[in-house]
């Protein structure tokens, strides 16, 4: 006898009614609150503030050398972050439940969640060129556009976005604050592991929560465009569908003898059609009487 536990892992007769996010104005201010919070710490490096010092004193502290115990569990931990790994896990629960709601939208947001994140977090990472804690080369510098690509943290980011989506696709309130409650930790753990490795600089981590939260607050502009992008891969879909159940048709399904000839695939004939009317030609006058004598002699 089934379980409740087994019969929800079926595929749902029709796609469910699901509320897709909105643009509130709860949501519009904290996506304002946040790219405040962004600018401010972008600020701070760049006039190598307070922020910058204590950078240093946690980067000369060296965490890793301090509690050498956890390092080797940690290692393991910060792939929570890398991309690859995270991106694949999170794609192959959002493909089952894309097969089980009879809709694309899942995956289709997790994919314009990573393209702005990409495009967002990798503009910055080359535009300011940060290097990492174990490339400085100045105490209390900044080591800003010196050829690097670590301010903001992309573990830290990737962290807050490819967890953070399971949230913001929940089904219900209750989901959704567990969710992102368990998100948050996640992300917020990967970023003080890369700190510990001596990886990052914290302020790279602040930055990089901050970046990824901006792109989950984000999200619901872009759900019209998604929705029209998945209504024109149902309907390809539906259109390369139709063609294979005509060709399908137009193949004559006969038994074929072992080594004999198989059908082609070219259409019947239709019953009405005639054979077109053949015309004997004969051969010229000239040639019949010189094969005739040909033959006499």
């Amino acid at each position: 006898m089934r379980t409740d536990i087994f019969a929800r892992l079926d595929r749902e007769p029709e796609p469910p009614k699901i509320e897709v996010p909105r643009m509130t104005r709860t949501r519009l201010a904290l996506f304002g609150g946040t790219l405040a919070f962004y600018l401010a710490i972008v600020v701070a490096v760049l006039l190598s503030s307070w922020l910058v010092t204590l950078d240093w004193k946690i980067m000369l502290f060296r965490p890793y050398e301090q509690w050498p115990g956890i390092h080797g569990l940690l290692d393991y931990y910060v792939v929570l972050g890398q991309r690859g790994p995270t991106a694949v896990m999170v794609a192959a629960w959002l493909g089952w439940r894309s097969w089980r709601q009879h809709t694309l939208r899942p995956l289709l947001c997790l994919g314009a969640a990573l393209l702005l994140l990409n495009v967002s977090v990798g503009a910055v990472k080359l535009g300011l060129g940060r290097a990492g804690p174990h490339y400085a080369t100045q105490i209390g510098s900044a080591e800003l556009f010196a050829g690097g690509d670590i301010f903001p943290s992309g573990h830290t980011a990737n962290a807050v976005v490819t967890w953070g989506i399971l949230a913001y696709l929940a089904t219900t309130p209750r989901a959704r604050r567990y969710l992102s409650a368990l998100s948050a930790v996640v992300a917020l753990g990967v970023g003080l592991t890369t700190v510990y490795l001596g990886t990052h600089w914290l302020s790279d981590i602040l930055l990089g929560w901050a970046a990824g939260l901006l792109v989950l607050l984000a999200l619901p502009w872009c759900e019209p465009a998604l929705a029209v992008a998945e209504a024109w891969i149902l309907d390809q879909r539906d259109r390369v569908r139709d063609r294979m159940r005509d060709r399908r048709r137009l193949v004559p399904s006969l038994p074929v003898a072992s080594g004999g000839p198989r059908p082609g695939f070219f259409p019947p004939r239709p019953a009405s059609a005639e054979e077109p009317a053949r015309e004997t030609v004969r051969e010229p006058v000239g040639v019949a009487r010189g094969r005739a004598t040909a033959t006499r002699g």
